[in-house]
């Protein structure tokens, strides 16, 4: 958390009130306190779309938005007409200036500043209150206050009552009839009533009855005892109190000094002094003159600086207290009109770099004054577009080009992506010059590139004019640019006033109107000194429109003396009276199903009433509130949805007209399968009693349904991460929270049960056990507090009870039979065997099923389920980015799916010519980076569906496959990468060849499939397709080999199926291997069925012995795994059901071989040994740091450019590590200089890291992995940054602590040999163990079931410090906790539960957390 008690106090706030957090990467602030309050946090990059994610959030009752003061606050304009209405609050933190935070204010209903911490806390709650009951958007602006301030803060438990609270109207001052200020009104005094301090739109402090009055908008440290002066601290700024503010003025006051924190403003006047003008325009008789006053840095002032300023009344702009560093920008040239600067002003602050003027008065000394009109610059843009065009031709041409360089086709890719990307295609097309001048060859086609280089970047194109160009319309220029149909943008200002409209009113052409005519044309009516937040959003929605933008600008004044009173007094008229109407006209709208036109003002001229009539629309546009249109919409599309509804209902009801059972419906929501599979068995049960039954998820049927339904609705849910429904019955939950908060829906004619699904083994701790089955009794109590009837009572499950949820199922289920009057048929409960990966095996014809046409069926994204478990023993996983998932399930469309591809790589070895066809298959068919795994090998990721086969097709041409890397095979064999013992590494490499290649699926379905090879026929079928090795079961489930070399267990050869430890002689040769058999990592989450467990020695064998006693385990795991339970299917637990000794004596009885005795050996890490190696040949090896294995380009980490560049110049190979790191392997003397110049030019030969850092590894998990509960490689660096600053307060900054981390507890990055190991759990929470063997010898041991960051940092700050004082020479982390009595040591099988949750006073139970 933040240290300054503001940010501190509204970060609590927003997480204890809220539903939804979201928050930017630049609020860290904005993180969760110590304590969880089941609130769903996103954060958010810079350069995300914010808007759209925040409208995808406001399903719930409350969504906060953290962010800091910034510019990238205007990208939110676009979308801000839409959140007004919508229960948000801004929380925005300031640091002094108001500039960026003070333009969103007219474009949302409140807005409220704080000024001090307590002041921040209480507006928090305040803004969250009033967001929540008026269903409207809250910008609550605070400052970064200093941190001695003390903040009396809510408790916890009074938020949640607070926000819930019933309206009432207590007696207040009169409010003008402004809706809006008694809605804060009534919140304030809610606020009131919460904390016994009075929340007010502004404070008085001083002489109240003195000449000068202080108006301050921002954060003043002046001690403010200065006499003759009153002092009003405006917190309410919008809706603006006028009413009350001129009751506090003294009505013989002589100055009002507007002081506001607003550095950079594209106006002259600011907003707040525009308001103060406005009001003091109501006073009768004599006003007090108004100046307006940049409030800085006042820390440094004193009283006798204020004096100074009371005394110092003037016309223009004054200043108190220090300026901050302000970038002054670049003289106006003078034939800009002063005035006018304030849109060219707007339209730099929006698009900064990217904006380009075509018509400025600069390029008139180069072109003369014709440059200035309007014809002249279509020319200009005409010009450059075809030039663009021409560049985008170019390209596309150029990649075609074998001969390209790969650095020159990756960029030129990538900005072909990017083009019309403002930012990336300047980034890119700087990197794209640099590229092709550095080049050694240039062809014509790189020549044009660079010739046409100034076009690559993508920019906004404006042609300003005056009103000038409304007298003719044709004559000047307009009409060619309103039909040109060039994306070009064309800002008309407009300076006569309303009161001299008469004069021209005869001669002027309504342009907007010519524009909308034409139909293809972006029109905004605007007016800055009317509704800024109004230019701005029609300024970002023209830039994005594909085709010409005419924006209309309104600024009346006559000379540049003209005052600010002058300039806001004609807008206001011409706004109002409709003679200005502000408003925006977007035709790419009706593609979208949308209104293309928007009001933004009350009132509408006679002309343009005319031509929305002829538009026929006029009954939904012609309003005097914007809302109406959509509603409209909206109310049509569900009146078709209800008209859908009535006709599918009526068409069920006389198909069950017949019946004379009462239908049943059961809706289900599950993420692991066990709920669906309950839920269909019960079906089947249903419909075996003759009972009408419909079945399917939650999410599927929609909560707006029950509401008619008078079926007996039976639901079946189980619990996902925290306590929260599984992702196909979240929409459904949201939808009932909702209509119990609004209180209108009632659901009487809906009969159900529910029967929920939980672990009580998850939440041992006493206050996090309301988690479990945490939705089922939900769904329960809230279905009858919406008054449905409830016709069973409720069941629940425990994955904990003798029989798992089956325990509370079966004294639910004759409950449920005994209500429907069923319950005195006798039926056998013939299940029908459900359909298992064994029975999807030995039906797919050898690894075939229906794969080829489902590859070719390009209407979806996905594959069948059926297709799913055949796909892995191809090298394919099936994916989605769950990124998206929840957006995507609002919006009604399938899972955005993508492919994982994992290739075969026996030990990990790699030619340069191989490595670059991976990097160009990544860029070309993939996510354009790749993943080293911990299976010593590559995976690609985000292939798309149509570019699997491509993908597959080129790994093979690179001589490399894919089959048999996933599923139920034997996998990837690995072996220690042991750079310094080459010879030795050459010698067991081809052991690992043969066998991956013995072991590896024979079927010809891979070559058919995806080689296009065609499958032989007639007699020859059987023979040719049959599995000489594995037959149609293949393995019961993956089988891993691993080979290990002493001193290095780099292959954590005790968590294989099979683990071999090389015995090396005394004349260093190879003597044989100590072999170990039954190691496996997967576990499931309090289920004590599974475990990890380390494998068992059998005993030494001889190298030519190896072939042997593989083939004979893996036969007898075969034969005798288990294949009616997946999660007991491996080894290890085949071992354990048969016992060892009598696996042992099978496999010397199979294979004719004796095990003797193990040899001795010595493990000393199981780590990478990073930098410079000779080997025994002479050859030189470098082995590189790859955080994580992730091979992708990224600011400061190139290591996908640099290994491409090595792989062109090296003519040795590479070897990939199961730490996932990269060895560039066998470099001769003479290759030295230039493998180590690339080393040095990518920074890949710093390993400065520290040691945590070295020893560390993360799986995948989110966004793409399937079975992830929690972030794993993109959360891993980030805790360990917070890890490394307690190692290296205690001077541990370089010693080597083995931490992993995986996403779930299938345990993929091996997290059950890591001295401190954390396994997934929940969104932010895990499984924190402790104990493992540096060596990868001694599995770890569960220490906490469930932390958060908070708790994790909690817990290793005091241990690292005690491991830092206390530890033996060269004891190790994980021995030393098993040491000092944290974790008791582990024990193989099932006594790894035993002594889990601590030692002594380090049990669970007795921790206390402190954050």
């Amino acid at each position: 958390m933040c240290s300054k008690p503001a940010v501190a106090a509204v970060a609590r706030i927003a997480h204890l009130s809220s539903d939804v957090v979201i928050s930017s990467t630049s609020a860290s602030w904005a993180s969760p306190p110590s304590s969880s309050f089941g609130t769903s946090i996103i954060s958010l990059a810079e350069d995300i779309d914010v808007g759209s994610t925040l409208l995808r959030a406001v399903t719930v009752p409350l969504v906060a938005y953290a962010t800091n003061s910034s510019p990238a606050l205007s990208h939110l304009f676009p979308y801000l007409f839409d959140l007004s209405s919508k229960p948000i609050v801004f929380h925005v933190a300031a640091d002094g200036d108001l500039s960026h935070v003070i333009v969103l204010r007219s474009a949302v209903p409140f807005f409220i500043h704080s000024a001090s911490a307590q002041q921040a806390h209480d507006n928090a709650l305040l803004a969250s209150r009033l967001a929540r009951t008026e269903s409207k958007a809250v910008i609550h602006v605070f400052h970064v206050s200093s941190s001695d301030e003390e903040v009396e803060e809510v408790m916890e438990e009074l938020v949640k009552p607070f926000l819930l609270a019933e309206q009432h109207s207590p007696a207040r001052v009169g409010t003008g009839g402004n809706l809006a200020l008694d809605a804060y009104e009534l919140a304030t005094a809610h606020t009131l009533a919460l904390l016994g301090r009075p929340l007010r739109p502004f404070t008085i402090r001083g002489d109240d009855t003195a000449d000068f009055v202080l108006i301050t908008l921002g954060r003043s440290a002046i001690a403010l005892e200065q006499s003759g002066a009153t002092w009003i601290d405006i917190s309410l700024v919008s809706p603006f109190p006028i009413v009350a503010l001129l009751r506090a003025i003294n009505p013989a006051a002589k100055h009002v000094f507007v002081l506001e924190q607003i550095q950079h403003w594209p106006m002259k006047w600011t907003p707040i002094f525009l308001d103060v003008i406005s009001a003091l325009q109501q006073l009768t008789g004599s006003r007090p003159s108004v100046t307006s006053v940049y409030l800085g840095d006042t820390s440094g002032c004193i009283p006798t600086d204020v004096s100074a300023l009371l005394a110092a009344v003037s016309a223009s702009r004054l200043q108190l207290g220090a300026t901050p560093s302000i970038t002054h920008a670049k003289a106006e040239t003078p034939s800009i009109p002063k005035h006018e600067s304030s849109y060219t002003n707007l339209l730099n602050h929006l698009f900064g770099e990217r904006l380009q003027v075509i018509n400025s008065p600069e390029i008139i000394a180069a072109h003369g004054e014709l440059a200035t009109r309007p014809e002249f610059a279509l020319g200009r843009v005409r010009g450059e577009l075809q030039q663009r065009a021409e560049l985008i031709s170019v390209v596309e041409t150029l990649l075609l080009d074998s001969r390209l360089p790969q650095n020159i086709h990756s960029l030129l890719s990538q900005w072909l992506l990017a083009k019309d990307d403002g930012k990336k295609s300047r980034a890119l097309g700087q990197e794209i010059i640099v590229a092709l001048e550095a080049a050694d060859v240039k062809c014509p086609d790189m020549m044009r590139v660079l010739r046409l280089g100034s076009h690559l970047p993508a920019f906004s194109r404006w042609i300003i004019g005056s009103d000038a160009w409304s007298y003719d319309i044709g004559a000047s220029g307009l009409h060619h640019a309103i039909t040109s149909g060039l994306n070009v943008n064309v800002l008309v200002i407009d300076t006569v006033p309303y009161s001299k409209r008469q004069e021209v009113a005869h001669r002027k052409q309504d342009v907007g109107l010519y524009a909308m005519n034409h139909g293809d044309v972006f029109v905004a009516s605007i007016a800055i000194y009317s509704s800024y937040g109004q230019v701005l959003q029609a300024l970002a929605e023209a830039d994005r429109f594909p085709g010409p933008s005419i924006v209309l600008a309104y600024l009346p004044y006559t000379s540049l003396q003209t005052t600010a009173l002058q300039i806001l007094k004609e807008t206001k008229n011409a706004v109002d009276s409709g003679y200005w109407p502000l408003y925006r006209w977007n035709p790419s709208k009706e593609s979208e199903g949308l209104e293309p036109f928007l009001l933004d003002s009350d009132m509408i001229k006679k002309e343009l009433q005319v031509f929305l009539d002829r538009y026929n629309h006029l009954s939904q546009l012609v309003r005097t509130k914007p809302e109406i249109a959509a509603e409209l919409v909206g109310n049509f599309g569900d009146r078709v949805k209800e008209a859908r509804k009535a006709r599918a209902q009526q068409a069920f009801d006389n198909l069950l007209s017949g019946i004379d059972a009462s239908p049943v419906l059961i809706l289900y929501a599950s993420d692991g399968g066990n709920a669906e599979k309950k839920a269909k068995r019960l079906a089947g049960r249903a419909m075996a009693r003759g009972l009408p039954t419909t079945i399917m998820t939650m999410d599927a049927y929609g909560f707006d349904s029950l509401f008619t339904e008078d079926r007996h609705t039976i639901f079946i849910t189980s619990t996902a991460g925290q306590g929260e429904p599984p992702q196909n019955g979240r929409q459904f939950f949201k939808s009932l929270n909702s209509a119990l908060l609004l209180g209108t829906a009632e659901l009487r004619k809906l009969k159900y049960t529910v029967f929920g699904m939980g672990d009580s083994h998850y939440w041992p701790r006493a206050e996090d056990f309301i988690y479990h089955n945490r939705p089922g009794k939900e769904l329960d109590a809230k279905l009858a507090q919406l008054g449905a009837e409830r016709f069973a009572d409720l069941g629940l499950g425990d994955d904990q009870a003798a029989d798992g949820t089956e325990t509370g199922y079966k004294l639910w289920e004759p409950l449920l039979w005994r209500a429907l009057g069923v319950d005195a048929l006798e039926l056998a409960e013939e299940e029908p065997e459900p359909i298992t990966a064994e029975h999807i095996k030995a039906a797919s014809l050898f690894l075939r099923g229906t794969i080829a046409e489902g590859f070719t069926d390009l209407t979806t994204g996905g594959i069948a389920a059926s297709d799913t478990p055949l796909t892995k023993m191809h090298g394919i996983y099936q994916q989605e980015d769950r990124d998206v998932r929840e957006e995507r399930q609002v919006a009604g469309v399938e899972p955005a799916y993508i492919f994982m591809v994992r290739l075969r790589l026996p030990a990990g070895v790699v030619t340069p010519e191989q490595w670059l066809a991976v990097d160009q298959i990544a860029d070309e068919h993939g996510a354009g980076h790749f993943k080293i795994t911990t299976r010593q090998t590559f995976q690609l990721h985000g292939v798309l569906k149509r570019h699997v086969k491509p993908t597959i097709k080129k790994v093979n041409q690179a001589l490399m496959r894919t089959v048999g890397t996933c599923g139920d095979a034997c996998q990837n064999v690995t072996l220690s990468s042991m750079p310094a013992l080459s010879r030795l590494h050459a010698q067991t490499f081809q052991l690992a060849k043969t066998l991956s290649d013995r072991f590896a699926p024979q079927t010809t379905a891979y070559h058919e499939i995806w080689l296009d090879q065609k499958m032989v026929a007639g007699d020859a079928l059987k023979a040719k397709v049959q599995e000489p090795f594995y037959g149609s079961f293949y393995m019961p489930r993956k089988f891993k080999i691993a080979f290990a070399f002493p001193p290095t267990n780099d292959v954590d050869v005790f968590a294989h199926d099979i683990g071999m430890i090389a015995i090396v002689d005394d004349k260093d040769s190879l003597a044989g291997f100590n072999v170990l058999c039954g190691g496996g990592m997967g576990t499931t989450h309090g289920n004590k069925n599974t475990y990890p467990r380390i494998g068992s020695m059998l005993g030494f064998i001889t190298p030519d012995q190896v072939i042997g006693v593989c083939e004979q385990i893996l036969i007898f795991q075969r034969d005798n795994g288990n294949r009616k339970d997946r999660k007991n299917a491996r080894l290890k637990y085949t071992i354990d059901r048969v016992g060892f000794d009598f696996f042992k004596s099978e496999i010397e009885k199979r294979s004719g071989i004796i095990f003797r005795e193990p040899r001795s050996w010595k493990f000393e890490r199981n780590i990478d040994n990073f930098g410079w190696q000779t080997g025994d040949d002479g050859l030189h090896h470098f082995t590189t740091f790859v955080e994580n294995g992730r091979v992708q380009d990224e600011p400061g980490s190139e290591f996908k450019t640099a290994f491409r560049e090595i792989a062109k110049v090296h003519k040795g190979r590479f070897r990939l590590t199961c730490n996932q790191h990269v060895i560039i392997t066998e470099v001769k003397d003479q290759d030295l200089p230039e493998i180590k110049r690339i080393l040095a030019k990518y920074k890949l030969d710093n390993l400065s890291y520290s040691g945590l850092r070295l020893a560390g590894a993360a799986c995948v998990a989110l966004p793409t992995c399937g079975l992830a509960m929690a972030e794993s490689e993109r959360y891993l660096p980030v805790l360990m940054d917070k890890v490394e600053a307690i190692l290296e307060e205690n001077g541990l900054r370089n010693d080597s602590i083995v931490m992993r981390m995986s996403g779930c507890p299938n345990g993929c990055s091996r997290p059950y040999l890591g001295e401190i190991a954390f396994a997934g759990k929940a969104p932010g929470t895990y499984t924190m163990l402790l104990g493992g063997g540096y060596y990868g010898q001694r599995l770890n041991k569960i220490y906490r079931e469930s932390v958060t960051e908070p708790e994790i940092l909690a817990i290793l700050k005091p241990m690292i410090r005690g491991y830092a004082l206390k530890r033996h020479e060269g004891e190790h982390f994980g021995d030393f906790v098993i040491r000092a009595g944290y974790i008791a040591p582990s024990e193989p099988g099932k006594s790894w539960y035993e002594r889990i949750g601590g030692e002594g006073i380090h049990r669970t139970n007795t921790l206390e957390v402190t954050t």
